[in-house]
């Protein structure tokens, strides 16, 4: 088969799964109680919020004299607070994302997916203004966006490992970095600092399959990354275990730490564990990176 045919098939294939993952982000985002009236608070905006009484220092000019009619007492109309704020996301479409230890457990790149685009579907529901890194897909609004979001996360990437794209990030905005995080830490650690320099505050998402966790494998074992580039052959594969978690023990403990520097928030989630979990501290954590109220 031509490269042209091959590039023509995958493309067609990964067509065929976009309306399956919108309609999962979609689903996965309604079971997250919005709390819309719990996110909203007095300001400058044109929807109406509620009714108040009349407080000292209130210009008579805001009173609501019809509403105040129907009472002895007097009310003043409350618009909600409506400044959008521009959150970016990137998500890690590296080789390493397509791991998977079991037909079980989904892709850590189908994960990654789904939390982000749901999140997309929140933060956008709740007002934001929503764009991804790296495919020249500024915030916006709307369902189109939405659409816009799932086909440009269907893409992959050769390398093997990924490293936050900065491109698109606004200065003074929010940003969601969703990844295995498990590349150069050299580089992970630039991009973050980068981004906290332009004084965007947000947080990483670290998603990995439950094998990375527990290193379960034993005896002779070949470990070959997703992409093809690296393999080692062991005849002992258990006496490596603690080395391995220690490596990872210490990768956890300097994203925490470069988030606490930056004044970003950090997750760690496994693939056999709930979506649904994920995204509600994806949306708890970008509720207060975003400066707004997360629902009650």
């Amino acid at each position: 088969m031509t490269h042209a045919a091959t590039l023509r098939t995958r493309s067609e294939t990964e067509a065929a799964r976009l309306p399956a993952l919108l309609a999962r982000a979609d689903h996965l985002a309604g079971t997250v109680l919005m709390g819309e009236h719990g996110r909203r608070r007095a300001g400058q905006g044109d929807d109406f919020w509620q009714y108040r009484p009349v407080q000292p220092g209130d210009s008579r000019r805001h009173i609501d004299w019809r509403r105040s009619a129907r009472s002895d007492a007097e009310f003043v109309r409350q618009h909600e607070w409506q400044i959008a704020q521009s959150v970016m996301i990137w998500v890690d479409q590296a080789a390493s994302m397509r791991f998977s230890s079991s037909d079980s457990q989904p892709q850590k790149a189908d994960r990654a997916r789904l939390l982000a685009l749901a999140a997309a579907i929140l933060l956008n529901r709740g007002g934001e203004r929503v764009g991804l890194t790296g495919h020249g897909l500024p915030p916006r609004r709307g369902a189109a966006q939405i659409a816009r979001l799932a086909s440009a996360l269907m893409t992959e990437d050769a390398a093997e490992y990924g490293t936050p794209d900065l491109s698109g990030l606004k200065a003074q905005g929010h940003a969601l970095f969703v990844s295995d995080f498990l590349g150069e830490i050299g580089g992970i650690s630039s991009a973050l600092t980068s981004a906290a320099d332009r004084g965007v505050r947000g947080c990483l998402l670290q998603v990995l399959d439950p094998a990375e966790e527990s290193f379960p494998y034993r005896g002779r074992t070949i470990f070959e990354s997703i992409g093809g580039t690296m393999a080692h052959e062991t005849l002992k594969a258990n006496e490596l275990r603690d080395r391995y978690l220690d490596r990872l023990a210490t990768r956890k403990t300097e994203l925490a730490a470069l988030c606490a520097t930056t004044g970003w928030r950090f997750h760690c989630h496994h693939t056999d564990s709930s979506a649904q979990s994920a995204l509600l501290w994806v949306h708890g954590a970008m509720g207060g990176a975003t400066g707004r109220e997360t629902g009650r």
